[in-house]
């Protein structure tokens, strides 16, 4: 049995690290305010591209001779796989269930015979996966030193997708996060940045029939439009632009998932330290009691004694 001495200090080792977890969560619950609603924000201005792209890609005359980054360049053979993770942990399961959707998503392209390669954002991400997989890895960014997310970091990623697949090193890009649904939820997804078509759902529609643009679209009243240039010379510069967009979302998408699983993390941790406190103080109350008890009877034996 510990002494009272050894229980003393666990007790108090157990209040400060209850202190730090009850400050972290604190801290979580500022961030992720900011987090959520950059975030939400973000998401329309992502949404709004993907329609812009669409309705482009509905009104060429012919989708196959699109610019490769919407249709593809005809193979899959070599699939990129863009894995965003947080750079620090204390945050639940949040790192590993994206590291999970990893793994299934590289099973599953190693199975039908696919060449997998491993673009990872995060240290977390970086760590886990580079035990089984750190031969596939061609490129590793860490945003731990970034005070703050904004657009030129998504830029900067953008720009080595695009330049990667501009030099054949790929065919198919997948972009894998968390998307954030509340402080309890959020979900690993695997999303197609290259080529854009296969995650837009663009059909190669015949001229006038523009099915898809009826959900995005807005009502032009029966208004006609064209494009200046055509669609296609549009495309070449949105596409680009939209893969930072999807990139730089999913990147605020991550940081409020982060922040909110810190958060629930640290308030789990701050309820499990009171427990133990409770348990120790109580176990450090009986010892203490039988050592008294225990004192007591060897007074009162002793004064028999004489």
């Amino acid at each position: 049995m510990a002494s009272l001495k050894e229980l003393q200090n666990r007790i108090k080792s157990v209040k400060n690290t209850q202190k730090i977890t009850k400050a972290m969560q604190m801290v979580a619950a500022a961030k992720l305010r900011k987090a959520q609603d950059a975030a939400e924000k973000a998401r329309p201005y992502s949404e709004r591209m993907s329609s812009i792209i669409i309705n482009l890609a509905n009104g060429m005359a012919d989708t196959a001779g699109g610019p490769e980054l919407l249709v593809g360049n005809g193979q899959s053979d070599t699939v990129l796989l863009v894995v965003a993770t947080a750079d620090r942990g204390l945050c639940g399961g949040f790192n590993t269930n994206i590291v999970r959707k990893a793994r299934e998503e590289i099973v599953a392209l190693e199975k039908a015979g696919k060449t997998v390669k491993l673009f990872i954002i995060g240290k977390k991400g970086y760590d886990q996966l580079s035990r089984l997989y750190k031969s596939r890895i061609v490129e590793y960014i860490s945003l731990k030193e970034e005070r703050k997310l904004h657009a030129g970091i998504a830029q900067n990623i953008g720009t080595k997708i695009t330049d990667m697949f501009d030099a054949g090193e790929y065919d198919v890009c997948k972009l894998i996060y968390s998307e954030f649904e509340n402080v309890m939820t959020q979900t690993a997804v695997a999303k197609t940045l290259i080529p854009a078509i296969a995650d837009l759902g663009v059909e190669d529609e015949t001229p006038g029939d523009h099915a898809a643009d009826d959900v995005f679209a807005p009502d032009l009243k029966g208004a006609i439009y064209t494009y200046e240039p055509d669609e296609a010379g549009i495309l070449r510069v949105l596409l680009p632009r939209n893969i930072n967009t999807q990139v730089f979302t999913a990147l605020l998408e991550n940081q409020a998932g982060e922040m909110g699983s810190k958060m629930t993390a640290m308030d789990n941790a701050t309820r499990n330290a009171g427990d133990m406190i409770d348990k120790l103080t109580l176990t450090f109350n009986r010892t203490r009691q039988a050592q008294i008890t225990s004192e007591l009877i060897e007074i009162i034996s002793g004064a028999e004694a004489l």
